[in-house]
């Protein structure tokens, strides 16, 4: 992911997103770019885009929507 974003400018991060058990990547990963013109003109080049035989969606993230809390009664 480094080199491939890394041909639109700096990168702060970028990380692969792997199953905490076995290691294996989900799929999916992060890439932070500090320059939002970068940011924008990799999002626009490799979204749709073909890596390894398989289509890249390549998004700006948004916060997840907050989640109810699960189970029942609280502690008292």
């Amino acid at each position: 992911m480094r080199t491939i974003f890394g041909e639109f400018g700096e990168l702060a991060s970028a990380e692969v997103i792997k199953d905490k058990f076995s290691g294996q990547s989900k799929g999916f990963g992060f890439v932070d770019m500090p320059s939002n013109s970068d940011a924008d003109a990799a999002i626009k080049a490799l979204n749709e885009s073909d890596m390894k035989g398989r289509k890249l969606t390549v998004n700006e993230a948004r916060p997840r929507a907050e989640r109810p809390r699960g189970g029942g009664g609280g502690r008292y």
